[in-house]
């Protein structure tokens, strides 16, 4: 299974890039929050590669919990909000809340105890590794789950105000797309990871991002001559 989470980390690496370039090219924070957030993306998934693949230590977990299962969604999530808002005050508190959401995940992660048998699994879960009921192991449903619901209503209410305009049809296709891609790794994701199913986990990190990536470029797509003619004259 150690081949889906690699495949994973090579598209979230190349969605980096691409909204690395674009960042460079318009100096907007939240093409600088995606950048960020998939290379986070790209780095868990190398680790779960990794533990997949070979064996879990307790560094290529950490990095696969704090990048992947915690701070990632935050990231595009704020992200998101920077997007809809665009205002200064608004992005410094993003910034402020980020560091701080950033420096109290680190923090919990490597100063919890962990399972030293647990991590002998093919794909240990959070639950196991840490312990019920631990800081640690609260770190998704306290800050993950909270970012994903931002993220998805921030997506649907920017295409829900697309909706109708056909030099928009690409951009309304690719928010909905990069919703789903959301989806599949926040929800069915989580789901496989919190049993140990390897197999379902690594396809979902895949199938995930590959549709995020896809969703993007649909969205980036310039508007033909003849949507961009037939929306002025209406």
């Amino acid at each position: 299974m150690w081949v889906f989470p690699l495949g994973a980390a090579v598209v979230a690496f190349a969605f980096a890039v691409a909204l690395g370039r674009r960042f460079v090219e318009r100096r907007r924070a939240y093409l600088g929050l995606w950048c960020a957030a998939l290379l986070m993306y790209g780095a868990a998934s190398l680790a779960v590669a990794i533990g997949v693949g070979w064996a879990w230590s307790r560094g290529s977990f950490e990095v696969y919990w704090i990048l992947g299962a915690v701070l990632n969604v935050p990231l595009l999530a704020a992200g998101e909000v920077q997007l809809l808002s665009r205002k200064r005050v608004v992005e410094s508190a993003i910034w402020v809340v980020v560091a701080f959401v950033a420096a109290y995940t680190i923090a919990v992660t490597r100063g919890a105890a962990m399972d030293a048998v647990a991590l002998t699994r093919e794909l240990p879960s959070g639950k196991d590794v840490f312990g019920d009921g631990t800081a640690a192991y609260r770190l998704p449903q306290l800050i993950s789950i909270p970012a994903y619901m931002i993220l998805v209503a921030g997506a649907v209410w920017s295409a829900w105000r697309m909706r109708g305009r056909p030099e928009l049809r690409d951009r309304f296709a690719g928010t909905l797309l990069i919703v789903v891609g959301a989806s599949i790794t926040a929800v069915a994701g989580s789901a496989f990871a919190a049993v140990g199913n390897a197999a379902g986990f690594s396809l979902a990190l895949l199938a995930g991002v590959a549709v995020m990536f896809w969703g993007f470029l649909r969205a980036s797509r310039t508007p033909s001559p003849a949507a961009a003619v037939g929306a002025r004259s209406g």
